[in-house]
Formats: C-alpha cells, sequence, structure tokens
C-alpha cells in the first residue's frame, strides 16, 4: 500500500494543519519529500476547508469569505528537482474519503465571487449530490444519474519569486482598470487569511504579504478545472524553484467543462494516489511554457448528445467579434431554456451542465465576425427521453420543486 504522506481530518480547520496551504509562494516549507520513482497518497479538504455543508440551506454559499481559499495539500518537495526540469506526475487513482460520500455544486452570489452566468443567477443557491461508487445523484435535481470522471480541480507547482511578482503586478494592474467591479476582475494577496503551511516568523509575513491567491489557473498550472485530468492522467509542469514543490486540492467528483457555476463541480474532500518523475531540462527541450498532459484512459461512456450552439451575439443582440466566451455563454444559455421545458427550474438546469460530463468545444474561430461554441449534453444522464420529438416535451420534473436559494443580504 502506498504511504499517506499528507492527512486531513474533516473536523478540524484546515488552518490547524501545517501540510495545508492556501497561496502560492515559493517561501512556502516543503510538507514532506519524496524521490523520482515514488508513489504517495495526499489526502484533501474540498476546496472551502469544509465550510459548505450537507443540507438544505445555501447561506453557506452566500456568506462564505472567498479570501481563505483554495485549501491545498502539500507543498511536496521532490529531491532532485531543478528550475527548467519537467515534473511528471502520474494520477493513479483518485477517491472521496470514506467518511464524507457526498459533494456540492454551488452559485455564488454575484455580490460575492458571481460565475460564468452570474448575470442571470445573482443569488447563492446550491445542491447536494449523494456518491454511490462511481455514481451520482441530488436529492435537489430529480431524474438525473451519471458517472463521475473524479478530478483535481487544482493542481500545480510552486513559483519563483520572479514569477510570482509578475502575476501580482499583472492582476493588480489589471483590478486598476476596474477596481469598483463586482464581481472583482481578479484577486490580489490578502494577509489576514493566508495560510502559509509550516511557515512562522518573518517567512509567514513575507508569504502573507506576496502571496498569490489560488483562484485562477497559470503558467504553472493551478486551478485550471480540467475534468479529463482524472485517475491514469499524466501531467508534465514546469519547474520554477528547487523541489518543485507540488500542490493538489479542489477535488472535483465531476465537472462540465467549463466549470460554469464557478462553484461549479461536485466538489469533495478526498484522496489523490500520485507518483512522480522528472525530466531535466525538460522544459527548454520541449519549448513547454504552460503544463501539458495526457487524459485518462476511463472516461464515463456517453455516446449520445444533444449539441446547443452559441454564438458571438449576447443576449441584449449585441454583436462582438469572435468572441468565444459570448458564443459560450450562449450555448450554455440555449441548453438551459430548452431543459426548462422538461419541468427543470433554471438553476436545476444550470446545475446539471456544471456537474454532468458535458462537453465544451469552440467550433468555429474564423468566420466574422462570429464565433460558434458548442455545448455537447449527454442524452444518457437523464431517466427520460430529452431529445425532441412531435409529441413535444414532457415535462416528468415535479413542479415547484428546486434547489435551496439564499435570501440576498
Amino acid at each position: 500500500m502506498p504511504e499517506t504522506l499528507i492527512s486531513v481530518d474533516l473536523k478540524q480547520s484546515p488552518y490547524d494543519n501545517p501540510k495545508i496551504h492556501n497561496r502560492w509562494h515559493p517561501d512556502i516549507p516543503m510538507a514532506c519529500w519524496v524521490k523520482p520513482g515514488d508513489d504517495f497518497v495526499l489526502e484533501t479538504f474540498d476546496w472551502t476547508g469544509g465550510f459548505i455543508k450537507n443540507n438544505d440551506s445555501a447561506d453557506d454559499v452566500r456568506d462564505i469569505d472567498l479570501s481563505t481559499v483554495h485549501f491545498l495539500s502539500g507543498p511536496v518537495g521532490v529531491k532532485g528537482a531543478e528550475p527548467g526540469d519537467l515534473l511528471v506526475v502520474d494520477l493513479l487513482d483518485i477517491g472521496a474519503k470514506d467518511d464524507s460520500l457526498w459533494g456540492f455544486n454551488g452559485f455564488f452570489s454575484k455580490k460575492n465571487g458571481g460565475g460564468f452566468l452570474t448575470d442571470h443567477f445573482p443569488l447563492a443557491q446550491k445542491s447536494i449530490w449523494d456518491f454511490h461508487g462511481m455514481f451520482t445523484s441530488s436529492r435537489h435535481i430529480p431524474n438525473v444519474k451519471f458517472a463521475g470522471l473524479i478530478h483535481p480541480g487544482l493542481i500545480g507547482c510552486l513559483p519563483d519569486q520572479k514569477m510570482l511578482n509578475m502575476w501580482n503586478e499583472r492582476e493588480v494592474e489589471f483590478i486598476a482598470t476596474q477596481p469598483d467591479r463586482v464581481p472583482p476582475l481578479a484577486n490580489p494577496p490578502f494577509a489576514k487569511t493566508t495560510h502559509a503551511g509550516a511557515a512562522t516568523g518573518d517567512v509567514k509575513t513575507k508569504i502573507e504579504n506576496e502571496g498569490a491567491r489560488t483562484v485562477p489557473p497559470r503558467e504553472h498550472g493551478g486551478n485550471c478545472d480540467i475534468k479529463d485530468l482524472s485517475r491514469g492522467s499524466k501531467i508534465y509542469f514546469p519547474v520554477y524553484v528547487d523541489g518543485a514543490g507540488l500542490s493538489v486540492g479542489d477535488l472535483h467528483f465531476s465537472q462540465g467543462d467549463g466549470e460554469i457555476t464557478f462553484c461549479g463541480a461536485i466538489e469533495m474532500a478526498g484522496w489523490v494516489h500520485m507518483k512522480v518523475e522528472l525530466i531535466k531540462g525538460g522544459m527548454a527541450k520541449y519549448g513547454i511554457k504552460n503544463p501539458i498532459f495526457k487524459p485518462s484512459p476511463i472516461t464515463p461512456q456517453y455516446n449520445d448528445y444533444l449539441i446547443f450552439e452559441g454564438i458571438s451575439v449576447d443576449e441584449q443582440g449585441k454583436q462582438h467579434y469572435l468572441d468565444v466566451n459570448v458564443a459560450y455563454r450562449q450555448a450554455c444559455l440555449n441548453a438551459i431554456e430548452y431543459m426548462t421545458k422538461f419541468g427543470y427550474s433554471r438553476a436545476q438546469a444550470y446545475s446539471i451542465l456544471g456537474t454532468a460530463p458535458v462537453q465544451g468545444h469552440i467550433s468555429g474561430v474564423v468566420d466574422i465576425p462570429n464565433a460558434c461554441a458548442t455545448l455537447w449534453l449527454p442524452t444518457g444522464i437523464f431517466d427520460f427521453d430529452i431529445n425532441p420529438t412531435a409529441a413535444g416535451p414532457q415535462k416528468l420534473v415535479t413542479p415547484g420543486f428546486d434547489m435551496p436559494l439564499s435570501q440576498d443580504l
């Protein structure tokens, strides 16, 4: 059996665990060390550190302090790793913790984080999903069941000081272009809620003042939310500091492409069994700036889809030039509208797109002025026929049944 190098107690605050951190900084002490060729297990909190509860209220999604997240297990130091190397990470297996066989999906309030469709869903809502082996279903969203493609939403190596400074400078400058925007354009360093792992004294203070927030993906990997980084995936990470400093967290039981609800997958506490190797000088050898990966050989077998198209014309009819973001938003909104015809609320339909193994594709970026994006909705996740027929849609979902909704404060 592989050794568990980092354990978490879900009854404990992540701030009390010195092998957990919630910022990126080169001075965060390594939580443990391994050698190339070693395989090992890391346990993780859910990304909120246990703040979201298994209940029928969305007030916790409304009230969460997003400056505390994400809580990551690590960093793991790899002996012999040097800047310029590639760290090769095999995700051998991933699972939920035995004492937490459930997960959550939520929409953040527009006043506290928002999401891809926040103008359409400005209030906090959530759904709870129970795990039945490899399958999941929700008491808040009936007539849907699907196999999970379990993966870490967030995984990456520590930046060096030069890269950290670049991140902070460009993101603070970006915030300054619209300083009063809600939700904000980016999240700057924030000392008060920093968890710097085992750091103490002046080092801890430095991390608190400079540590990059974990919200976005960046050059080192980070919060990429790629659903196909599942069991059997192999990831090649650029190394920027001695020892590499690999950290992981934000585990998802399942997610649709884009993680469009922001708290957008089925979030869970769990464990990752991984193996590490090194390719010396691999960054220069292969011209790698961002991580590359090989996907999992094990994926849910959904072979029939309804494909919803969106173009880069927004909800007000305004034309945008080859804007894939606008086009994908329109594809999502078109799918949501379609699902309401079967009795789902718009929120339930939105949650399905965030949690089920939905595929998102960039289908065209050359036909001026409209980009075309498509959303592929697997029909097999429903326990009824969702395809269009001459008879029209059958409303099978209980009228008035919906996900918990918070009150706007």
